[in-house]
């Protein structure tokens, strides 16, 4: 042994590294985080489901009573949400995507940690669950961004590792991965959504945390498509008007989603200046009441994720010709309310919805227009077409389609593009950046003044 180690000099630099602590410590930390991502996401994703149902249970499906106790549980709940996330986890508010992309734009440490902690994560986590528990039209997936991002960091700071930048991103990988079971749609994530540039020093970062979060995701959970097995195959012959509608109606709706909560929640920070607590808390109330109204008037569909929903369109089932439209609304006032819960799953759901509709106009298979709605819509909220595609061929598990999810996302995509010039994650993403550089004025203002 000890004569090979003379004759191959790089097997006793190895060698000579990793009996180094400087070396397998970083990388022993950096490995646990990724796993404890996988876990997490897979706690959190069973404490999510377990919320909806008991909401649902709560509310009842026999029409009586009961079905009007969302006009006081969702307000009441909205307004618990706001207060907790603004008085115990300034942060926390919103999908948690726009957080990790302006930590990785924030040079100090202790700006990012007003993004990224282990506090955050968990205070994020618990009222997402209350959230969802309360009726709110949201998802989990955009908080396991910034959960993974946060345990990503955190790990970074114990195992004493300096590539906050690269980290975040492979925390944030590692979430969609597992949230998703989707480890492509992660990687695509990082590069397109949460990058948009590739950088080579942090590849292997953000493979070795999918691979390990997904690793962990799948000892408990096991191998799962999110939406079942889409069984059907587009037509390009009779179903190329459907993949041409689903693009541009949807990329123009998602256009619409996201240029009104760009210009709402600009508003909503503009009135909440001076009075900030009673103020969102009044916003959260209004937010959440309409909510329910909406959840009653369409029967119960409306409330939660819209997993169920989306599901069921995938395998066939049409939705009602509205639920699209309900949809949109309920998930457009969970997003300006102030209570924490991301968007991916509730766009999934109207873009579902839009499909479904479109298949019934034009008289095509159901689960194919909700797959190629969802890749259209999608596409148009968050401006990130691979992303869109991607996840949508990993939660279905049907490669057949390939092609017109990728055309339908293009061309959503592209109609997005003309109606709304700014992505909705980095545009919302500024504002957590322009907060951190009036927080670090403050204080240095504060300094001068006591020196």
């Amino acid at each position: 042994m000890a004569g090979a180690s003379r004759k191959y000099p790089m097997l006793r630099r190895s060698r000579a590294m990793w009996a180094s602590r400087r070396v397998w410590q970083p990388r022993l930390v950096f490995w646990a985080g990724a796993i404890c991502i996988g876990l997490i996401s897979v706690l959190f994703a069973v404490l999510a489901d377990r919320a909806q149902i008991a909401f649902h249970a709560l509310i009842g499906h026999d029409g009586g009573w009961r079905a009007m106790l969302p006009l006081i549980i969702t307000p009441a709940g909205f307004a618990l949400c706001a207060w907790l996330a603004h008085a115990y986890f300034p942060g926390s508010q919103g999908s948690g995507i726009p957080q990790a992309i302006a930590a990785r734009h924030l040079r100090d440490e202790s700006d990012r940690t007003h993004l990224l902690s282990l506090r955050l994560a968990a205070g994020k986590i618990a009222l997402t669950v209350v959230g969802l528990f309360c009726g709110a039209s949201i998802g989990r997936e955009g908080p396991t961004v910034q959960v993974g991002a946060s345990l990503m960091l955190q790990a970074a700071r114990w195992g004493g590792m300096a590539q906050a930048r690269g980290l975040i991103l492979a925390g944030s990988a590692a979430g969609i991965a597992a949230a998703f079971n989707t480890p492509l749609a992660g990687i695509v994530f990082a590069i397109e959504e949460m990058g948009r540039t590739y950088e080579a020093r942090t590849n292997g970062l953000v493979l070795t945390a999918v691979i390990l979060a997904g690793l962990a995701s799948l000892g408990l959970l096991g191998n799962y498509t999110y939406f079942g097995i889409a069984r059907d195959t587009v037509a390009f012959a009779s179903d190329w008007p459907l993949v041409l509608a689903c693009g541009v109606i949807g990329g123009g709706l998602g256009a619409l989603f996201s240029l009104l909560t760009l210009r709402i929640t600009r508003r909503i920070r503009r009135w909440n200046r001076f009075q900030p607590l009673w103020r969102t808390l009044i916003v959260a109330t209004v937010c959440g009441l309409l909510v329910a109204v909406i959840g009653i008037a369409s029967g119960g569909l409306t409330f939660g994720t819209g997993y169920a929903q989306a599901r069921g369109a995938v395998e066939g089932t049409p939705l009602p010709w509205l639920f699209f439209a309900e949809k949109f609304a309920a998930g457009l006032l969970s997003t300006v309310s102030g209570i924490p819960g991301g968007i991916f799953a509730p766009s999934l759901a109207v873009g579902a919805g839009i499909g479904s509709t479109l298949g019934l106009v034009l008289g095509a298979n159901a689960g194919i227009a909700a797959l190629l709605g969802m890749a259209g819509y999608f596409a148009g909220v968050v401006q990130a077409p691979m992303t869109a595609f991607v996840i949508i061929l990993e939660m279905t598990g049907n490669h057949d389609n390939v092609i017109a999810l990728m055309l339908a996302s293009m061309l959503g995509y592209g109609t997005a593009r003309m109606i709304s010039r700014e992505p909705l994650y980095h545009a919302l993403s500024r504002v957590f950046i322009a907060d951190a550089i009036r927080r670090r004025r403050a204080e240095e203002t504060s300094e001068g003044n006591v020196a």
